[in-house]
């Protein structure tokens, strides 16, 4: 299978928190989009940058001839909107072939945030721990749920990245299409970090030469899955029902900030979004809380 398709199951499995048949059912799906371009080009490369949207047509309709159900043709397409909507936002397409290609009906859910209370008890789990590594986790947790950093932003820090012994503390990254965001940080975080890279950080990397802000037990720059493990260890201490993953924390973060009466052009620029439509799926789930709330609170409601 291509590199490139390896590389967007990763970012389902990881960042997005896809389950096991998810994934499968996308691998499948993008194994036959390889194999209609490889017959097309006679067995040669696929040159993703190059697919236009007539081509996707000519597989939308390759795929209808096979007496597909609907169903399954509409799964399929979604795979491949979805594959080119991440090529495009990691810079590897200039333009999407799919953009204008109408969305199949596959009745996506809202994403479900933490609690506030969920959200306390995950990152009281490592303050437990008098260890480096709780040290570093109790930095990681509360450094995502305060700027609602991509797992894959968080685990590209350098040391270089982040200012806290400064007045204004902050964290400068580089998301998705290269486009540069500094985010503030508050007290709590802050101080964590500086905990973090003063006195655990130096008893695990030793003498290594390491930019990495945050690195595993031998030295190395703490990877996507290392880090989606942590988070998983802790949930479970932390007695959270349900499918907790980086991207929850990242849910969290944003529907807690709109909720909290932040304007939502300022919580796109922080989470990094190149479209406001993106941020929006979020003010949805804050009126889907704000109905369940009067639900609750009137004394008409059945």
């Amino acid at each position: 299978m291509d590199s490139t398709v390896n590389d967007f199951l990763e970012f389902l499995s990881v960042e997005k928190g896809a389950s096991g048949n998810t994934i499968a059912a996308y691998r499948n799906d993008l194994a036959q989009l390889e194999e209609f371009f490889i017959l097309k080009r006679n067995g040669s490369g696929i040159p993703w940058p190059g697919v236009n949207q007539n081509q996707v047509l000519d597989y939308i309709l390759y795929l209808k001839s096979h007496d597909y159900a609907e169903a399954t043709v509409a799964r399929k397409v979604a795979a491949v909107k979805s594959f080119f909507s991440y090529l495009q936002a990691e810079g590897k397409v200039k333009i999407n072939p799919t953009e204008a290609l109408v969305s199949p009906k596959v009745g996506k859910s809202l994403p479900k945030p933490l609690t506030v209370q969920e959200i306390d008890e995950l990152l009281e789990q490592p303050a437990r721990r008098t260890t480096p590594e709780g040290k570093r986790d109790r930095a990681m947790l509360e450094l995502m749920y305060a700027t609602g950093l991509r797992v894959t932003e968080l685990v590209s820090l350098d040391i270089t990245d982040i200012q806290v012994d400064v007045e204004k503390p902050f964290v400068r990254l580089v998301g998705k299409g290269n486009r540069e965001r500094q985010i503030p940080l508050l007290e709590q975080p802050a101080q964590e970090v500086s905990d973090y890279a003063s006195f655990a950080r130096p008893r695990l990397i030793g003498e290594r030469a390491e930019t990495a802000l945050f690195v595993n037990r031998r030295g190395e720059r703490l990877t996507r899955q290392g880090f989606w493990l942590i988070l998983k260890g802790y949930a479970a201490e932390a007695g959270i029902v349900g499918r907790v993953t980086p991207h929850t924390l990242r849910h969290s973060f944003a529907t807690h900030m709109l909720r909290g009466g932040m304007d939502i052009h300022k919580v796109q620029e922080l989470l990094g979004h190149a479209n406001i439509s993106t941020t929006q799926v979020y003010t949805q789930v804050s009126r889907e809380h704000i109905r369940e709330a009067y639900e609750k609170a009137h004394p008409r409601a059945v």
